[in-house]
């Protein structure tokens, strides 16, 4: 069954790209009540599953309307379009707290409502690249390798927003002071980072790739190709963890110290001559229950047949075979339809104590 933590929550979520529908998509399994208001027409998106959706033109004065009317018994709003947008159409946080003084108006973009970017287009990429983050995902390879859209829109950006809501929902209650929200990927990524800005601050990070203990400069926090062409994440820090991880590859005791940089290179040329006696999945049955710290590089497919992913549940098959839903491991998801419902439905079932 679906979470009910949230439950009573009522979000209306002005349609839109990346984290804001995945903050909605969260909010929804989490319990929250949420409502998806699109234009009429509007086809639904990966991250529109588990509510429903209203159609409405937000141009026309019958569907700002109908919008003010969900409004009416909601707790939060939420939009993720360019600054200025929905004041054009009369829908800013003044308008809609004038009329609905408890909903916490949340607002999620790239660049954030202000500054010299704010008003220009941007994705993931686009702003991760300006916080730093992206220059952290190189490594050794000659250009950074961002991790899909999975750290900007989702991590610094829907997460982000999703804690916002929450706390600003704890204030209302407390204070009855109803936030309007500036949230943005700039912000929450830069937020992200915050141990790396310590570290660099105290001369314990460098600006260059791949000479780090966590960029893959370390040889024991590093990716390994295996002889079958396949990879082993190897993420043996700690002492303990080291030691075993030299037990599992058969490498006997150093005469080095492993944490000197100017040792890297050598110890780096151990562990990849070892590596290459052993396929991935050989790597990963013996490392399965020991404390090195190694685990198989997986793609999507194979993740959801491994041991640990499988037994916490939180990859559910989709109902037309064709992969599965990620869900939370306290509950499954809401349904995965997303089905579109009349307004009249949702202002119905809303008005019921």
């Amino acid at each position: 069954m679906a979470s009910t933590m949230l439950q009573g929550v009522r979000v209306v979520e002005l349609a839109g790209l990346g984290p804001a529908p995945f903050a909605g998509m969260l909010l929804a399994d989490l319990g929250a009540e949420v409502v998806s208001v699109r234009r009429p027409g509007a086809p639904a998106t990966a991250l529109t599953r588990g509510r429903p959706a209203v159609e409405l033109d937000l141009k026309s004065e019958r569907g700002r309307a109908d919008l003010h009317r969900l409004l009416a018994r909601a707790d939060v709003l939420t939009e993720s379009f360019r600054p200025g947008v929905v004041e054009r159409l009369g829908l800013g946080p003044e308008d809609v707290q004038a009329r609905h003084p408890r909903v916490v108006f949340a607002r999620m973009t790239g660049w954030g409502q202000t500054g010299p970017r704010a008003l220009t287009a941007g994705h993931d990429l686009t702003y991760i690249a300006v916080t730093g983050a992206l220059h952290l995902a190189r490594g050794r390879a000659p250009t950074p390798a961002p991790p899909a859209n999975l750290l900007g829109d989702f991590g610094g950006g829907g997460m982000y927003l999703v804690a916002a809501v929450l706390a600003a929902l704890l204030r209302r209650d407390r204070d009855g002071v109803a936030e309007v929200l500036d949230v943005s990927v700039l912000d929450g990524t830069t937020y992200l980072a915050t141990m790396l800005h310590e570290y660099r601050a105290d001369g314990r990070w460098s600006d260059e790739p791949a000479s780090n203990r966590l960029d893959m400069g370390a040889p024991y926090y590093d990716v390994y190709r295996c002889s079958d062409g396949r990879f082993i994440a190897v993420a043996a820090l700690e002492d303990p963890f080291f030691a075993d991880l030299l037990s599992l590859l058969g490498i006997g005791p150093l005469t080095f110290d492993r944490t000197e940089p100017r040792c890297w290179p050598l110890l780096r040329e151990m562990i990849t001559a070892a590596v290459l006696r052993r396929t991935r999945d050989e790597w990963a049955d013996l490392a399965f229950s020991r404390d090195a710290c190694v685990a198989p590089v997986l793609d999507l497919a194979e993740a959801a047949a491994e041991p640990q992913v499988r037994s916490r549940g939180v990859l559910q098959d989709r109902e037309d075979g064709r992969g599965w839903w990620p869900t939370l491991p306290w509950g499954r998801a809401a349904e995965p339809a997303s089905p579109v419902v009349d307004v009249d439905e949702v202002v119905k079932a809303w008005s019921r104590d």
